[in-house]
């Protein structure tokens, strides 16, 4: 009899001490959130099952199935990882058919968002406004930048904030940005013009110019290439998608940008504005290569004539020039030569033009 009442008491005694260890079990506070809102909720539980049951009701996902993953990469949690997190750990609570490969499937639904979304907008703006890390304030900066597009509007009364600064004679943005590029061509055919006054000799001074001139008319013809920064072109002609976004072309000695430099233009004032420290680099170098190499030409030049088409696509063409990022402008001697194969024609004299 004193045996089993010994028994008894001590069954009573350890589901006792069992209850008791559970009540002063610890609780976990852990960030938690679904799939389709990034807000998170401060939630407590002592074990995962009673997390499953709390995030289910709080965030209207069906327990049946659902799955609880860290944020930052996604792995799927069990109890014993559950026990093992710190306090304050942020978590995803997937339903049976979602997916949750870590942050970056944030920054996947972020590429996939409406890009004139006012509340992301908001939102960037005002993590801006509260952070104080120097890093930080310049990645949400460069967020904002591109992510205030509007560049499926062309017309001046569509998008008036694009044309701040902007003549009153454009009236859209693909005009405008035609302007941008035969601006800089048309100061490339100055440079050229000018480069007359650095030859000493009368006779192969006005060679050069008649060579000036003829560029000119070329130019004319093509209508200073303006095509290469007007998103309506045809694909072949234009530097540009049809959406307007340019991408580097990468330093002069190299075959891409390394950086993954792209702008686009056409999206936001502030962007149209950056473009302008984008540059059309000579790859074979104008004033150091290719007008002393043309003066060269010309005072050697015998039975065969001046290839004027070769001198054409160094100076003005796509054939020589590389859109890059100022990052990506190198200043220094580019070391490349023209091709002396290309710098004549053969056979008879012929005009010039």
């Amino acid at each position: 009899m004193q045996e089993s009442r010994a028994c008894f008491e001590a069954m009573f005694f350890c589901r006792r001490k069992g209850k008791m260890s559970r009540s002063l079990k610890k609780n976990k506070i852990v960030k938690i959130r679904s799939l389709k809102e990034t807000k998170k909720y401060g939630v407590a539980a002592t074990n995962l099952k009673e997390l499953f049951k709390k995030g289910s009701k709080l965030l209207q996902v069906p327990l049946d199935g659902s799955r609880i993953c860290l944020y930052e990469d996604g792995t799927e949690l069990t109890e014993e990882y559950f026990q093992s997190l710190p306090d304050n750990t942020e978590l995803v609570l997937l339903s049976m058919d979602e997916r949750w490969t870590g942050f970056i499937s944030d920054i996947s639904r972020l590429l996939d968002t409406d890009r004139n979304s006012g509340p992301l907008i908001d939102a960037a703006k005002q993590l801006l406004f509260d952070e104080q890390s120097p890093r930080r304030r310049k990645l949400l900066g460069d967020l904002l930048l591109h992510i205030k597009d509007n560049s499926e509007t062309e017309n001046r009364s569509d998008d008036e904030d694009w044309f701040k600064g902007v003549d009153v004679r454009f009236k859209t943005k693909s005009a405008y940005m035609r302007y941008n590029c035969e601006s800089r061509i048309r100061g490339y055919m100055k440079e050229v013009g000018s480069y007359a006054q650095t030859i000493q000799k009368p006779k192969l001074k006005d060679q050069y110019k008649k060579i000036a001139e003829c560029l000119v008319m070329r130019l004319k013809f093509d209508k200073y290439n303006g095509c290469y920064f007007n998103r309506i072109e045809k694909e072949q002609q234009r530097l540009c998608t049809k959406e307007g976004w340019f991408t580097c072309q990468g330093a002069f000695d190299q075959n891409e940008c390394k950086s993954l430099h792209s702008i686009n233009p056409y999206g936001n004032r502030e962007s149209r504005i950056l473009f302008s420290t984008w540059n059309l680099d000579h790859r074979i170098e104008k004033k150091r290569t290719v007008l002393p190499a043309l003066v060269e030409a010309l005072h050697n030049q015998k039975n065969s004539e001046i290839s004027l088409d070769y001198f054409y696509k160094m100076l003005f063409t796509r054939e020589n020039l590389k859109l890059v990022h100022i990052v990506c402008h190198k200043k220094g001697a580019h070391d490349l030569l023209c091709d002396q194969k290309k710098i004549y024609q053969t056979g008879k004299r012929k005009v010039l033009c």
